[in-house]
């Protein structure tokens, strides 16, 4: 669930306050796995996952033609929460397939490789109002869904030092996108989205032979990729004259998502010989600051903690069903709006983004 609002712009600009809930708000993403054992020390398999992805669909109209809208966007409203013309919002797919080769080099030690091979698809509208910001107008905004190709890869190591503590980490690699060329004039480097580099560490320890708690640190560097990390205050050296700081510029404007630290700690219960119960938490820092707020009504990743429970239930030929459950809690961000830039002193009011999310996973596996 996605909304954004903007409260307390002066009467004289329209004024330009509005408010919309986002549509589209479930969502189908699919998971698959396989591995085989090669020899006793061996293994091969591949997983196919979602890296990622971000969906707002806010309907238009929040804001009427006669209002300083019409100074951004020429095009006759009403207009959207940003000054554009109709429904307003962004979609973004990330999967990744990643063949895996596992090595036991040691009784109690292993090792991992996955090259990484990436898609994605993306899709922006009602936008119009940044025309003036961008490189290429023509390739701002709808122009449809785009696709994208990319590699990169992980590595991984597991460790087992007694016979209750493990230990794990992993690190991967940007992975290098294509860019999306029918929105050059809307991401930096000239519609570059690459995914960004992240590591994990963590721990497993077996508290009673029923009971294994865990912990995770883990890393996504998001500033490394410049349409994501970018700050969107370049917007302000773009209407200065300097090109580069556009959108679609080599340093072009961004999100300005910044990286974050995630801490997450689970619990494993094994009930009996057929059901494990799981419950966990996590907390992350938010990516999105208050300079910020204005573009990232398009992506309002502003959730910090959620909490998920699961079990796994073994049937009695031999396969595994999981099911889990995860609430991720509503968190806001109010900031005063990036009109404020350019309304000659009048105030634009400030904006809010806020979300809360729930996801049901299901899922079976079998040996053969």
């Amino acid at each position: 669930r996605r909304e954004a609002s903007r409260s307390g712009s002066s009467p004289f600009l329209g004024p330009i306050n509005g408010q919309a809930d986002s549509d589209s708000n479930y969502f189908v993403v699919p998971e698959f796995g396989y591995n085989k054992m090669i020899d006793p020390n061996m293994s091969l398999g591949i997983t196919v996952y979602a890296n990622g992805g971000m969906n707002t669909d806010y309907p238009g109209g929040q804001i009427p033609a006669a209002s300083a809208c019409a100074g951004f966007n020429p095009t006759t409203g009403p207009y959207n929460l940003l000054c554009g013309n109709g429904s307003l919002g962004v979609d973004l797919m990330q999967l990744v397939i990643a063949p895996t080769l596992a090595y036991k080099f040691a009784p109690n030690h292993a090792v991992g490789i996955s090259p990484l091979i990436g898609y994605q698809r993306f899709s922006a509208d009602g936008l119009q109002a940044f025309r003036g910001f961008s490189t290429s107008a023509a390739n701002l905004t709808n122009q449809g869904h785009d696709s994208s190709f990319g590699y990169g890869v992980r590595i991984g190591w597991f460790g087992q030092f007694s016979e209750t503590v493990s230990v794990g980490a992993a690190y991967s690699t940007k992975v290098y996108m294509q860019k999306f060329d029918k929105y050059k004039g809307l991401f930096a480097e000239q519609g570059g989205f690459d995914m960004p580099e992240n590591y994990n560490l963590g721990i497993a320890f077996k508290a009673t032979p029923m009971l294994t708690v865990l912990a995770d640190y883990q890393r996504i560097n998001y500033s490394d990729v410049p349409s994501v990390g970018n700050p969107s205050s370049s917007l302000l050296q773009c209407a200065g004259g300097m090109t580069a700081f556009c959108l679609g510029g080599n340093n072009g404007a961004g999100f300005g998502w910044q990286n974050v630290n995630v801490y997450k700690i689970g619990f494993e219960y094994q009930y009996n010989s057929e059901i494990t119960l799981r419950a966990g938490y996590n907390h992350t820092d938010n990516p999105i600051s208050a300079q910020d707020v204005t573009i990232n009504i398009l992506a309002p990743g502003v959730v910090q903690d959620h909490v998920t429970l699961g079990f796994t239930y073994k049937t009695k030929t031999g396969g595994e069903l999981t099911v889990s459950y995860m609430h991720a809690f509503e968190n806001s961000v109010t900031a005063p709006s990036f009109f404020n830039n350019f309304t000659g002193g009048l105030p634009a009011g400030s904006e809010t983004i806020k979300m809360h999310q729930d996801a049901i996973g299901i899922a079976y596996g079998w040996k053969f």
